[in-house]
């Protein structure tokens, strides 16, 4: 252990040594407690490689500053040797003792959802009935009559027994139609005056894979489940573009302010591609967007399949990626099991066509050069996941050259564990969805499938590649609350105190790599960034904690870490 610290004082006296001359830098971060993530990736079961700046069971940085300029990183080493790029016109920040990591990316966001729901009626933390109509109540007193309120956040899992109807909403917000959707997405809840609305009555048609609950009266109760929520989306008025862009734009300024430097937009639909690439073109965009287009749009996807993925990998907005659904969710019974659910005799959820997927459509689009990003919760759903992707690559080899990905990939039977890295692909998972769902998770699926879900551990020991990320605005994005999730499989209560299933969790150096580099790889982007390197972009995340450092002697301070500063392409979006 000794001698693999004294390597690392050895690489950073070199790295000082080396200290570049020529041009000044455009920015210089000092005194900070750099990771640069160039060290060798950790073993299967997460033990640091033999050149990791880790000794004794403890992590230390390898470098104290970086210089950056035209976008790139230019110099990594210590203060010296960056301050010797320092010019007039040279940003200097000094960030007494913060942590620089590589730039978050989060690899799986719904963020023109999220910029409106900063807009919305917030129902994130709220647990009953009664408070959320009496949150929508006080909202509809500063709307004017007949405009539509939306809300967002209530836990379509945790509510699975005991859903709401239109009943109690209708009676205190008669005057506005009311769209409010769950937690995940999965489920919609609605008054009479949106059901008016959209017409939407007993005889509508039910899309195959939801189900629209109906009252007593044998009228829509106002509750649309799984597949059935689109009735609801399709009875809203379109948002004119305008609306969108700042949505999409209030959605990335707060990812920015969180940390992150590239998101990945997981379904963008004609609408938003349009408000992306009108911000593009106006030079708004404060961080990298990489694209996937949402399978669900046939005319989009057509377009796009006719002339193939974006080239250029380095732009502000990237399109090369399609996200499709394969089956809905574990908490309202949507996920496709293999079995039974337990709570539920009889029911094994929906998948495939029956939820929507497009074979023809999903096969073509890789066909074009795509990389195809399928949500899959069940171990039935990813199973057929599987099997496609199976099937696809041995009628077209080079199809399996595009990293393909399970969105979620959230319960995954023993046998089907191995698959994803013998066709290589990538786990795209979150977190926080195992901490939120512990409450309720067993019981959907017993004790012993169970052990098949949320299982990061499991799948990097089968060679999985993994990419995190929150799947926003279903659950907080917050990096300090992913890496909490991460490595302790607590909440934000720090329950349970032994963590749910542990063997499951994973080291720190796993789940930083796991929002950056790792997600780097999962956009094509390993050679460009993911590390903090001479050559690589200028895209840097800095915090007040050292999580590194906090992991093994007290991961609960983690929660309580703050972005400090945030730089995409050599520039500061975000400093607080």
């Amino acid at each position: 252990m000794k001698v693999r610290l004294l390597g690392t004082v050895i690489a950073a006296v070199l790295l000082s040594a080396s200290a570049p001359k020529g041009k000044p830098a455009d920015l210089i971060l000092t005194d900070a407690h750099v990771y640069t993530l160039t060290w060798g990736e950790p073993g299967l079961d997460g033990t640091p490689a033999r050149d990791a700046p880790y000794a004794d069971g403890q992590w230390h940085p390898d470098a104290r500053a970086v210089a950056m300029r035209a976008g790139r990183i230019v110099y990594v080493g210590s203060d010296k040797g960056a301050l010797a790029l320092r010019g007039k016109q040279t940003r200097v920040i000094d960030l007494d003792g913060a942590t620089v990591i590589p730039g978050l990316v989060d690899s799986h966001t719904h963020f023109i959802e999220l910029g409106a729901k900063l807009e919305s009626v917030d129902l994130t933390h709220v647990t009953t009935e009664e408070q959320a109509v009496a949150l929508v109540a006080e909202r509809a007193k500063s709307v004017p009559k007949g405009e539509w309120i939306f809300g967002a956040g209530w836990d379509e899992g945790a509510w699975a027994n005991h859903y709401p109807d239109k009943a109690r909403l209708s009676a205190a917000v008669p005057d506005h139609p009311v769209v409010l959707r769950s937690l995940h997405g999965f489920a919609i809840w609605t008054n009479q005056a949106a059901l008016d609305q959209g017409k939407i009555t007993k005889s509508s048609p039910v899309p195959t894979g939801g189900e629209m609950r109906l009252g007593s009266d044998g009228q829509p109760n106002g509750l649309f489940l799984n597949r059935a929520a689109t009735m609801v989306d399709a009875a809203v008025p379109p948002e004119p573009q305008a609306v969108v862009a700042r949505h999409a734009l209030n959605g990335l300024n707060q990812m920015a302010k969180d940390g992150y430097v590239t998101v990945h937009e997981a379904g963008a639909g004609t609408q938003a591609m349009a408000a992306l690439q009108q911000l593009e073109d106006q030079g708004r965009l404060p961080i990298r967007v990489y694209a996937m287009l949402s399978l669900r749009d046939p005319p989009l996807m057509r377009q796009w399949i006719a002339k193939g993925p974006d080239k250029d990998n380095a732009s502000m907005l990237v399109t090369r990626a399609v996200k499709a659904y394969y089956d809905g969710a574990l908490g309202s019974r949507g996920a496709r099991l293999l079995e039974d659910y337990a709570d539920k005799p009889g029911h094994r959820g929906i998948s495939g066509a029956g939820y929507g997927f497009d074979r023809d459509l999903a096969a073509q689009a890789m066909k074009a050069g795509f990389q195809l990003a399928v949500h899959a919760i069940g171990d039935a759903g990813n199973r057929e996941v599987l099997d496609f992707y199976a099937a696809d690559f041995k009628a077209d080899p080079k199809a399996a050259q595009n990293r393909h990905r399970i969105e979620h990939a959230q319960v995954i039977a023993p046998q089907d564990q191995p698959r994803l890295a013998q066709l290589g692909v990538i786990a795209s998972m979150e977190p926080p969805h195992a901490v939120e769902d512990m409450g309720w998770a067993e019981t959907r699926l017993g004790p012993q499938r169970i052990l098949g879900a949320y299982a990061w551990r499991t799948l990097r020991k089968q060679g999985a590649r993994l990419t995190f990320n929150a799947d926003n605005p279903g659950s907080d994005h917050s990096i300090f609350y992913g890496l909490h999730a991460a490595i302790t499989r607590r909440d934000k209560s720090l329950q349970p105190p032994g963590g749910w299933y542990p063997a499951e969790a994973l080291t720190i150096e796993e789940a930083i790599r796991a929002y950056t580099l790792w997600s780097a790889y999962a956009a094509f982007r390993e050679a460009d960034t993911g590390m903090v390197a001479k050559g690589r972009w200028g895209d840097l995340t800095v915090m007040d904690v050292d999580p590194f450092a906090l992991a093994g002697t007290a991961p609960e301070r983690i929660l309580g870490g703050r972005i400090v500063l945030t730089v995409v392409n050599g520039k500061v979006v975000y400093q607080r």
